[in-house]
């Protein structure tokens, strides 16, 4: 899998992962391991960048739903993952980690749309 970045700053970049969903990383560009360890402004900014993702995601895709996650056990650097939902998704209402339960073809508009209305924003 490729990593793809698709925005940067000084703080953050978002990559763009390799799913049928609609479904982007928010990373620190510090390597930190845990939230505590995040100094507080930075914090406040990537929780606001997570929310941008998310009403951006909705205004794009209109999905059912919005996964935001962090887990890091596989890769120890914070990260969140934004992903969009539907309830016709191959793995509605689990995770889309986990094991597909059913074939679904999604029509959604092209990535390139989300990556335009990104670049749009004050804060991208």
């Amino acid at each position: 899998m490729q990593k793809e970045t698709i925005w940067e700053n000084e703080n953050f970049y978002l990559l763009k992962h390799d799913s049928i969903l609609p479904w982007v990383k928010l990373f620190t560009k510090e390597p930190y391991k845990e939230l505590h360890e995040v100094p507080f402004q930075i914090k406040m900014e990537m929780f606001g960048l997570i929310e941008e993702i998310e009403l951006l995601l909705i205004d794009t895709y209109l999905p059912d739903k919005i996964n935001i996650a962090s887990f890091g056990n596989q890769l120890p650097h914070l990260h969140w993952h934004i992903i969009a939902r539907f309830k016709n998704d191959p793995y509605f209402p689990n995770t889309p980690w986990q094991e597909p339960l059913r074939e679904a073809k999604l029509t959604l508009p092209p990535f390139e749309e989300f990556l335009k209305k990104l670049q749009k924003l004050s804060s991208f």
